[in-house]
């Protein structure tokens, strides 16, 4: 089975992931400035144009003081996933080096870090007859239906898969109805590919996890939440609605936009909004542990220990 897998790199490469609003951007600066990095954002969101404040995007002003790479390069309705992540992530570490500075990837998507560092399952293929049949399903039958059928082929992607999630969930229906196999099934043969293969795609990599308490975290995130709607989240999605995008689109349907939608098409007041949207963005930030968890050889540091990652960092400097 072929996939999708840089050439080997073996000059420095820094990654630093963790959950939403733990603290990433602040951390990645500082480690940024004092170890010549330029940053390379590991973020299935960000990488689209118009969505800044629902992505809490790096200002303008912290993209001046430090390269920023993978951000504002796509626009709302355009497709972007992790095989494109893969391709242009390593572009630009290849870029960095030939700088002499050391690329730092930073995020919180976990699959994105994964393919890039353990490779990606060659591409299963588009079926767009059947996706825009399931597309007319969904719209009229709505995603617990279609997840319950899911079940019924792919019951392993379907447990893993939010009920809400209407992009995966067309995904993996389209996918079984195209191959005959389930994605969990095409999942598990690049399992077995990797196993099989001894190449390293990255020989000099330091690969960071930051971590707090769970409580500290999750206040973090409802400060964060309070923070984009003072700072105008609704007039963000108001925007992108005037723009001509649709609340359908993937990128439409993440956190923070599919709760304004439903605002704005009067399904439920402000107050709950912000409720659903803090309680939502703690549930995915389990989400993202659970990615996390699943990438090999990450060392998991305390956020609030700056000074003992800062050492670390610098101890693997110097050996690479």
């Amino acid at each position: 089975m072929s996939a999708v897998e840089p050439n080997s790199i073996d000059k420095p490469v820094l990654a630093m992931i963790g959950p939403t609003a733990i603290g990433k951007t602040e951390l990645s600066l500082l480690v940024a400035e004092k170890f010549q990095c330029e940053i390379i954002s590991v973020d299935s969101m960000q990488v689209y144009r118009f969505m800044d404040i629902g992505t809490a995007k790096v200002s303008r002003e912290e993209q001046a003081r430090i390269p920023h790479h993978l951000i504002d390069i796509v626009n709302p309705d355009e497709d972007y996933d992790a095989g494109c992540f893969i391709r242009d992530a390593t572009n630009a570490i290849r870029e960095i080096h030939q700088r002499g500075r050391v690329p730092l990837l930073t995020g919180g998507t976990g699959l994105y870090l994964r393919a890039l560092t353990e490779g990606l399952a060659a591409d299963i293929g588009r079926f767009p007859e059947i996706r825009s049949a399931l597309r007319e399903r969904i719209v009229t039958e709505g995603c617990e239906k279609l997840h319950e059928e899911l079940f019924k082929y792919d019951c392993i992607s379907a447990q893993k898969i939010n009920i809400n999630d209407r992009h995966r969930i067309l995904r993996a229906l389209e996918i079984y109805q195209g191959t005959g196999k389930s994605w969990s099934e095409h999942i598990c043969a690049h399992q077995q590919y990797k196993s099989n293969s001894a190449d390293k795609r990255f020989s000099n990599i330091l690969q960071i996890g930051l971590t707090t308490e769970r409580n500290s975290l999750y206040q973090r995130i409802d400060k964060r939440t309070q923070l984009m709607f003072a700072g105008g989240l609704e007039e963000e999605v108001r925007g992108l609605l005037a723009k001509g995008y649709s609340p359908h689109l993937k990128s439409m349907q993440a956190i923070g936009y599919r709760h304004i939608n439903q605002y704005i098409s009067n399904q439920r007041d402000k107050d709950e909004t912000q409720r659903l949207l803090a309680r939502d963005t703690r549930r995915y930030a389990k989400r993202q542990y659970t990615w996390f968890h699943a990438i090999q050889d990450i060392l998991w540091l305390a956020v609030e220990d700056r000074e003992g990652i800062l050492r670390i960092i610098e101890q693997w400097m110097v050996k690479a």
